[in-house]
């Protein structure tokens, strides 16, 4: 076995169906009297119910895709403003987004209730878009201190953003298992998240009130945050994170890169292929994700989501100009292959 580094980032976790009723005392256990609580507009009857009991200093519910920095500033602004001292996010990524980007500049402690299998709140990564771009980095003060994990949250979560959400998980738990600062333990816990989410998404796609099925998703997301928190991405993320600086949807762009970007990396990493086929119960890991999302119903084409065929070329280029560890070489050519795949929505081939 090759030497390796494990470093366990100090989140509380509360799991279980009805915690969130957890969230008064883990609030007074971080100490806070003046809580800000972000969301989506969306969320507003949810934040109403979830945080009734809190002592609300201020509600920010502005947060959107991406985090831009403009709308970032006016989170942070208001944080400022009624002196917060906690900051609450109910949500899903975009919502965990806009806490870190407050914590980045303030210190302001997070406690996050998670209503989508994201797993950014199991992470220090954060992220902020600008004129086109996104840009991203790790900070030990945007990690959550507790985290409130309750699958009824989840029960109205549509079933397409279920699945998207799902998938994008899993890409977590992928990138993990071929890290090049991974370990064993990280490991086991990619593979057990892969197994969780793959099992559970099609049974909420079909019943989407299956309250296990909800629970063993948000538990394989907590894995899946939770291995991305203490590696470093690779293509799959870093392409993503470009292409979400064209404007396209998070979680949907994550689902439909992950297959493409596992046949690049294929042969380079087999020990990791043999552990994405074993999670989703394949034998070939890049047929098998892709296979998974089409029966989930995701989308599996970039031109679906908006992408412009006349960006395809730009975005390669962006992805392959900063080089970054990945298992095969990240070049300009293939890569551009692979995201023309990616915008038709191609099968990926068998070894």
């Amino acid at each position: 076995m090759r030497q390796f580094v494990f470093s366990g980032l100090p989140t509380r976790v509360v799991f279980g169906i009805g915690s969130v009723r957890n969230l008064p005392a883990e609030v007074e256990r971080l100490g806070a009297k003046r809580v800000l609580v972000v969301s989506t507009p969306g969320r507003a009857e949810m934040v109403r119910a979830i945080s009734g009991s809190l002592n609300v200093a201020g509600v920010f519910d502005k947060a959107v895709m991406h985090t831009p920095v403009e709308a970032a500033n006016e989170a942070r602004e208001l944080a400022n403003s009624i002196e917060a001292d906690c900051c609450v996010v109910i949500g899903g990524g975009s919502t965990i987004g806009f806490g870190k980007a407050i914590a980045l500049t303030s210190g302001l402690p997070i406690l996050a209730v998670p209503t989508t299998y994201s797993g950014s709140e199991m992470t220090n990564i954060w992220g902020l878009s600008e004129g086109g771009a996104k840009k991203t980095g790790r900070d030990p003060r945007v990690m959550p201190k507790t985290v409130i994990y309750d699958p009824e949250l989840t029960l109205d979560l549509p079933a397409a953003i279920s699945a998207a959400s799902g998938m994008n998980a899993i890409a977590h738990c992928v990138e993990a298992l071929y890290a090049h600062d991974g370990n064993p333990i990280i490991s086991l816990m990619a593979e057990e998240g892969i197994r969780a989410l793959a099992s559970a998404l099609p049974k909420i796609i079909s019943s989407p009130k299956d309250l296990e099925a909800r629970s063993h998703a948000l538990y394989g997301a907590w894995l899946a945050g939770a291995t991305i928190s203490t590696t470093s991405v690779a293509l799959h993320h870093k392409l993503c994170h470009v292409l979400g600086g064209f404007g396209l949807p998070h979680a949907e762009t994550h689902s439909i890169v992950l297959p493409h970007a596992v046949r690049y990396n294929r042969d380079a990493a087999p020990e990791a292929m043999a552990r994405i086929s074993k999670g989703i119960g394949t034998v070939e890991p890049a047929t098998g994700l892709f296979d998974l999302e089409s029966k989930l119903g995701i989308p599996m084409r970039l031109a679906d989501l908006g992408m412009k065929e006349a960006d395809l070329e730009r975005a390669a280029r962006l992805a392959s100009e900063a080089p970054y560890p990945n298992p095969r070489k990240v070049e300009y050519a293939p890569l551009l292959a692979l995201l023309r795949d990616a915008f038709e929505g191609r099968r990926p081939g068998p070894a």
